[in-house]
């Protein structure tokens, strides 16, 4: 039995795939032919060009007539030094033109009038070539004037003006043929002379295209104030034309003029040695008056102060007379100088007690937070009475407490327990009681001891305690409410060292039932 060969004739499924495949990608390929076809390897570089002069993607590239490639994108680029804006143009040329001379030239050409643009490219002359990615520079690129931009010159204000000088001009020459034939006839002379001028002003020493150079330059260096150029201008007619209107007084004091002459002739002679000695004057008050221009307005100020409370002054200088003599009375009797005497005496022995009671005050501020704690003791209720109470009705249970009268000091042991039904007895019946705490004093370690020294369980300690087991924490109260109750400016508590700390924001994070309570002292 013989086997059938399988034939792509014989199967036109298949030939109809493969026609429809053929013309996808001839279609594909004539429509990206403008863009250049695939897998068709290119030169790639760029060019800077002053704006993109109405190049679109796809444009050609040619040189010298001939296309060579495509500009393939247009980008924006800002400069960061100037903020000017230019255009850079992908180009992808064909293989064969890789490396073209650094100082190849762009230039945008138009196709046709409609408005139709090509990048033409000048080859250079110089052996250093443009690698791939490289980029044309702007100094190397220019745009001819295009017959639309020639046209679009010619707006709609434009020609109206255009028709009113023609107008103009008209009626001007209207009539004056005769005079316009006399002046060619008197122009001649003038053509023939002005010919060696022209000479020398074409002469390169004469340096007339420097002349125009720097005119531009100094209409540039004019421009930013231009406005204010015109604002003199109208300022210089606002004053002439005041001037104009008192025309009449200047002639008025021009006829008097002479007299003024004359008298001015007589007086000035005399007149000059007063003028020398004011010029000495002047010169030596020079370096007081560059002085009074720094302290003229705290002068002035001071001035005006003064001069408000001079009629004060007045009365208060009558009662001071009056308050010197009782001075002076109280200083001739001797009894007064006896007194003085002892208090000097007082001074001097107080003078010691004063330095070892200070640091208590200065330096740990126990004065203060005694009597603020006495307040405290005596008025702060904690549900069973006042603070002071609570400490007889609360104090631990056992020999010598300090809830009763007692023989000794509390040195345990206590007879509470920890909880009902427990047999640990809790050992809490300890004086720890110190007389003199050292307070930074003359000869003390430099510490505020009570209030701050540390508890020692199971023992009774009277007296001081070591200055390591003492922390270094010093209590200061501030107060910023005067006698009334209210709160003094925040100037006056500036001035007085206390400064109110602003109030932090609360967390959103924390529970509103939660407050934190933190005692200030008064």
């Amino acid at each position: 039995m013989n086997r059938r060969r399988s034939s792509l004739a014989a199967s036109p499924l298949l030939i109809g795939a493969i026609t429809t495949l053929i013309v996808v990608v001839a279609v594909y390929l004539s429509y990206n032919a403008n863009n250049g076809l695939p897998f068709v390897p290119t030169y790639n570089i760029k060019v800077a060009l002053p704006n993109s002069s109405g190049l679109e993607p796809s444009n050609q590239v040619r040189i010298s007539g001939t296309r060579v490639g495509i500009v393939s994108s247009l980008t924006p680029r800002q400069n960061p030094r100037t903020g000017r804006i230019t255009a850079i143009a992908n180009l992808h040329l064909e293989k064969k033109l890789e490396s073209l001379p650094v100082d190849t030239k762009a230039i945008v050409q138009s196709v046709s009038t409609i408005g139709l643009k090509y990048l033409e490219l000048e080859k250079g002359t110089s052996k250093t070539t443009l690698k791939a990615g490289q980029t044309i520079p702007e100094s190397h690129t220019s745009e001819p004037v295009n017959i639309e931009e020639l046209f679009n010159m010619f707006n709609k204000k434009t020609r109206t003006a255009i028709k009113v000088n023609t107008n103009n001009f008209g009626d001007g020459l209207a009539g004056r043929g005769l005079g316009l034939n006399n002046t060619i006839h008197e122009l001649r002379p003038l053509v023939t002379k002005a010919i060696p001028v022209l000479r020398n002003l074409a002469a390169p020493q004469t340096g007339l295209h420097d002349l125009f150079v720097d005119l531009d330059r100094a209409a540039s260096q004019t421009a930013p104030v231009a406005q204010q150029n015109a604002e003199l201008f109208t300022d210089l007619d606002i004053f002439f034309k005041g001037w104009a209107g008192v025309a009449s007084s200047i002639e008025a004091a021009n006829r008097g003029g002479p007299r003024s002459l004359e008298q001015a002739i007589y007086s000035l002679p005399h007149e000059a040695p007063f003028y020398e000695d004011l010029t000495e004057f002047a010169h030596l008050l020079r370096p007081s008056a560059s002085s009074l221009r720094t302290v003229a307005p705290k002068l002035g100020h001071a001035v005006s102060v003064g001069a408000v409370n001079l009629a004060a002054a007045t009365a208060l200088n009558t009662r001071l007379a009056e308050s010197s003599q009782a001075l002076q009375e109280f200083a001739s009797n001797p009894v007064d100088s006896l007194a003085l005497e002892d208090f000097a005496q007082t001074l001097e022995i107080g003078n010691p007690l004063l330095a070892g009671i200070a640091p208590e005050q200065a330096n740990c501020n126990y004065w203060t937070l005694f009597f603020r704690n006495i307040a405290s003791l005596e008025s702060e209720n904690i549900g069973i009475g006042t603070v002071a109470r609570a400490g007889s009705v609360l104090s631990p249970s056992g020999p010598n407490n300090e809830g009763y009268p007692s023989a000794a000091p509390a040195n345990g042991p206590s007879i509470e327990k920890e909880a009902a039904g427990s047999s640990k007895i809790v050992d809490n019946d300890r004086l720890h009681y110190n007389p003199y705490p050292n307070v930074t004093g003359l000869g003390q370690p430099q510490v505020c001891e009570a209030g701050n020294e540390s508890y020692v369980e199971h023992q009774l300690v009277i007296g001081n305690a070591p200055a390591t087991a003492v922390s270094d924490n010093r209590e200061i109260t501030s107060r910023e409410d005067d006698l009334l109750g209210e709160k003094y400016p925040a100037a006056t508590l500036k001035a007085l060292g206390i400064e109110t700390p602003k109030p932090k924001a609360k967390s959103k994070t924390k529970a509103k039932g939660k407050t934190k309570a933190k005692g200030k002292g008064k």
